[in-house]
């Protein structure tokens, strides 16, 4: 599986220029990326010296201190080359990448059966850099004129203690994969959407065999189910509306079981690329009950989540018990980059007239695509995943009066209409 992952970096960096830099790395762990620039400290130069061509220790005679300089020993060269300096490439990783990225082993207890399941402490499993082989590969890629590295991580599982013999029967015993979004930014109502929704999961139990629906489980979005009105898109305009944020939970939830290798039956991506779901496709979009995400638990057991909020990230937990897959994510290798087109400007009643209300910003469209490697005893699959964002204007709306409006001039502009409920998004 390694050597299709290599094969696949090394074939589509050939192919997209945007995954080669001469000027910087970029480290991959699942869906985080790491780029770094290459630093002058980064080298260093250093005196070598060989006798009959081949490597030798400093004479003796040019160990010692003074003015004069003798003369080199018969058959003895010295020369001067630049070597890649370890403790400034080891500075650069661990301050830039390790500081943001390690994490120690959490502890959680769970207690309580289906459908009364409480949690005390979070499970995240502990994860550090491993500084020395990074700084390894590292030379080496740079050697060879490699621009991507996977990061070499070391996990540790955390301290789980399942006191109810009913889920621990169910194969309730470790961390199985982890899902994880970075909602930084975010309004407040966005925020609380979030919140809201994830609270919809915490605790939720999925059979082992079972076909898991994202949108049966998250249930209605409306104020009654306690979400407030946040920005959503709605076929090309971008409006609010109740739920808006609750693709980040979608999101959140998918990367967990598609990074473990769970076989997804169900994921689309946002229409326009969206900053709150980088790197771009990695992301899933829900609109209930048009559009969900699922996924079938092929794992030896069931699965509990857990979901929690911390430092502006959402995570959704899968506990259970893990079989013998490996699974690696590959990408984005992303190309067919185009501008925004030109803003627009559309007339309508449903603002007052004379008001003017954004209802879209300039997103520059861009095509996606991941990898993903699974292995299973001597079974091993390859499968893309392909996402298409669109380009978007600036888009504004002008309130008019009912009576005037048809009289106002439509070059640029589009009439209001309503959004087909597959294109929309929370």
């Amino acid at each position: 599986m390694r050597r299709f992952a290599i094969f696949i970096s090394l074939l589509l960096g050939a192919f997209f220029p945007s995954v080669a830099s001469a000027a910087s790395l970029t480290y991959r762990y699942q869906h985080h990326l790491f780029t770094i620039a290459v630093g002058k400290e980064w080298q260093e130069p250093k005196e070598v010296w060989t006798y009959e061509g081949q490597p030798a220790k400093v004479p003796a005679i040019f160990r010692v201190d003074g003015d004069h300089v003798p003369a080199l020993p018969s058959g003895f060269a010295r020369s001067e080359v630049t070597t890649w300096n370890h403790d400034a490439i080891r500075a650069a990783l661990k301050q830039q990448i390790a500081a943001v990225f390690d994490r120690p082993p959490g502890s959680v207890v769970m207690r309580g059966g289906t459908g009364s399941i409480t949690f005390e402490g979070v499970g995240l499993p502990g994860r550090r850099v491993d500084l020395e082989r990074a700084v390894t590969l590292t030379v080496s890629a740079l050697e060879a004129g490699i621009t991507d590295i996977t990061l070499p991580v070391i996990e540790t599982q955390p301290a789980i203690t399942v006191q109810d013999p009913t889920l621990a029967t169910q194969g309730i015993r470790e961390v199985v994969s982890i899902g994880e979004s970075d909602f930084s930014g975010s309004t407040g109502a966005r925020r609380h959407n979030i919140q809201v929704g994830l609270a919809k999961f915490n605790g939720v139990l999925v059979p082992q065999g079972a076909a898991f629906s994202f949108d049966e489980t998250l249930g209605p979005v409306n104020a009654a189910t306690g979400y407030l009105k946040e920005l959503v898109i709605m076929g090309d305009k971008t409006l609010p509306d109740y739920g808006g944020g609750l693709c980040q939970v979608g999101t959140t939830f998918y990367r967990g079981v598609w990074e473990y290798g769970f076989p997804i039956l169900a994921r689309r991506n946002h229409s326009f690329a969206v900053h709150y779901y980088s790197p771009q496709g990695t992301d899933a979009t829900i609109y209930p009950p048009y559009t969900d995400i699922k996924f079938l638990n092929d794992s030896p057991g069931a699965l509990l989540i857990q979901t929690f909020v911390e430092n502006d990230h959402a995570y959704f937990i899968y506990y259970g018990t893990r079989d013998d897959r490996q699974s690696e994510v590959i990408g984005p290798y992303t190309w067919g980059y185009a501008a925004p087109p030109p803003d627009k400007i559309e007339y309508t009643t449903e603002i007052p007239a004379g008001t003017t209300r954004k209802v879209g910003e300039r997103v520059p469209g861009m095509k996606a695509m991941w990898w993903r490697l699974v292995s299973r005893g001597d079974t091993e699959t390859e499968e893309s995943v392909y996402s298409v964002y669109e380009a978007r204007p600036r888009f504004d709306q002008i309130g008019v009066e009912a009576t005037s409006s048809l009289l106002l001039p439509s070059s640029g502009s589009s009439t209001s209409a309503a959004s087909v409920p597959s294109s929309r998004s929370r």
